[in-house]
């Protein structure tokens, strides 16, 4: 049974941090891509960042550059999510989620690609 799940969430004032991690089970990761997603209320979910399990090359939202790091640790089967600088736009509940993609390296943006998710986590940054 595939499982993923998120945690770390929380309130934070604007400037501050906060990382998130998710917990992966029941796949073969290296035959995955794992992304961390968002979604404000009454907004689509997006693409914040991604990672290629089996080599780790990322791939950043522009509005995730330069403040938001994604990495993994394979051991533990275990991904992160460092967000730095934070903005009230960054609100939102955030997923990760899991996208088979056999030998590619591919980090896909499009939420539907995505095979697995979690069942998020609430990211509320204060004024």
């Amino acid at each position: 049974q595939v499982q993923l799940v998120e945690s770390g969430g929380g309130l934070v004032q604007a400037g501050g941090s906060l990382g998130l991690s998710c917990a992966a089970s029941g796949l073969t990761l290296s035959r995955y891509a794992m992304g961390w997603f968002r979604q404000a209320p009454g907004k689509e979910r997006e693409f914040v960042a991604g990672i290629s399990w089996s080599i780790g090359s990322t791939s950043y939202a522009d509005s995730a550059k330069g403040r938001f790091t994604i990495s993994r640790v394979n051991a533990f089967n275990m991904m992160y999510l460092q967000m730095n600088s934070l903005k009230p736009e960054d609100t939102a509940v955030y997923y990760c989620a899991a996208n088979f993609v056999g030998f590619s390296n591919t980090v896909a943006w499009n939420p539907d690609e995505y095979d697995y998710w979690g069942q998020g986590t609430q990211v509320t940054v204060s004024s």
